[in-house]
């Protein structure tokens, strides 16, 4: 199992590229399975997910085609299977975004209960019950969701209870090809939801309403062949932002969007960075010194993202002051605070709340990633600490980071990938 050993203390300068978002990619390719004809993706970003998801596609019949561009063509006429199996599924939550689509194109699906990070209670009901107000019929059966339905699905109402990314991707494909309108309300409102609709709608689709709370789509027969190009990635680009603010560097991030990162852009001003943006770059310069303690909440967007809420704990753990960070999407996503004091880092946890009282610099440890985002945050500890840091089970960052090591080299990191035992 590879580990990433991190000799810190110096500044990240220079400039990156942004590479396509996973959040976009993985229920857009999902919506492949809609389309009657081949669908090219552009800007598809190289992670584990990704792969998996290339897998399970391959597992249903469909052919997946990836040439020297990273662009990948999709094509569902060939699927022959309606089962997506636990070995694939078990890996990576947005398998389940197989569902809605699966049923709705072709009237059956098979699909076992999703794995991924372990950051706390995620539940499928709402994507369940949504599909079963569409007119679905569902039992469940030694750990696999078996869909079906008579026909099309129908246009309903739906009042989602909290909102969810996942229910709304899968219930607004399901959707798509339903007979008549759907009606999502408390609609998840985030730029990868908006992308997978923009995505629908250059197929030939009619969804409305994107970036609000209500979602409208208006069934329609089918969907045709087309090409869509997938959206820069947010996290990835606020964590390189966050990686910078901490070491105390400057860098330009290019191929990106500031306008869907404006929540940690006022974090980060707020710390001290000085941030300019262009209309596909954003640049922080920390002009040398040491960021200031930030407060902030987790919340769906545009709020602060939970995806960024252990970059800025990092970030808050070398800052000037006393930071307070709660966490209100996920019960587990404050667990890498513990890896973190193991550096020398000063945090107290009450509740879902972490309260950070900086400290200058930070102290290499041998450290272990418990998921994505907290393994970011391990290697931006990295960065600013005494001594050479060693971060172990680093799988995790290759479900969502491309080419990390690489590019933080690009920035002048001491950042290397080594072979575990």
């Amino acid at each position: 199992m590879d580990k990433l050993l991190i000799s810190g203390g110096g500044p990240l300068f220079g400039e990156i590229r942004i590479s396509g978002a996973k959040n976009s990619a993985l229920p857009i390719m999902a919506a492949t399975l809609l389309a009657d004809g081949p669908v090219m993706i552009s800007n598809v970003p190289h992670l584990h997910d990704i792969t998996t998801m290339f897998e399970l596609l391959g597992c249903l019949g469909v052919s997946v085609v990836l040439n020297e561009k990273m662009q990948v063509e999709v094509d569902a006429t060939t699927l022959h299977s309606h089962v997506a199996p636990y070995d694939l599924v078990k890996t990576m939550r947005a398998s389940i975004l197989v569902l809605g689509p699966m049923l709705t194109k072709f009237g059956v699906a098979n699909v076992s209960f999703p794995g991924g990070c372990a950051i706390g209670s995620r539940p499928v009901d709402l994507h369940l019950r949504g599909l079963e107000m569409m007119g679905a019929e569902i039992d469940i059966d030694g750990g696999y969701i078996n869909a079906r339905c008579n026909g099309r699905l129908k246009g309903a109402h739906i009042l989602m209870d909290t909102v969810s990314v996942g229910a709304t991707e899968n219930l607004m494909m399901a959707a798509a090809l339903a007979d008549g309108q759907t009606i999502i309300e408390n609609a998840a409102r985030e730029p990868e939801v908006v992308d997978l609709a923009n995505c629908i709608n250059a197929l030939g689709g009619r969804v409305t309403g994107m970036g609000t709370t209500t979602l409208t789509i208006d069934g329609v027969d089918t969907l045709h062949r087309g090409s869509y190009r997938i959206m820069p990635d947010r996290i990835e680009t606020g964590t390189y932002l966050a990686a910078a603010a901490a070491t105390r560097g400057c860098v330009k991030l290019k191929d990106t969007d500031p306008h869907i990162l404006e929540a940690v852009l006022i974090k980060l001003e707020e710390a001290g960075a000085k941030i300019s943006v262009g209309k596909d770059w954003i640049a922080l310069d920390m002009e040398g010194r040491r960021p200031k303690s930030v407060n902030f909440k987790t919340a769906p967007y545009p709020a602060f993202p939970t995806d960024m809420q252990a970059q800025l704990t990092t970030v808050n753990a070398v800052a000037d002051g006393v930071g307070t960070i709660t966490e209100t999407i996920f019960e587990n996503r404050l667990v890498q605070t513990h890896e973190l004091n193991r550096m020398g880092a000063k945090i107290t946890l009450e509740g879902n709340t972490a309260i950070v009282t900086g400290v200058e610099r930070l102290k290499a440890a041998p450290v272990m990633a418990s998921d994505l985002r907290a393994s970011a945050s391990l290697v931006i500890a990295g960065l600013v600490a005494d001594g050479e840091t060693i971060v172990d089970r680093i799988y995790h960052i290759d479900r969502g980071y491309e080419c990390i090591e690489e590019k933080l080299q690009q920035l002048g990191a001491n950042i290397r990938r080594i072979p575990g035992r």
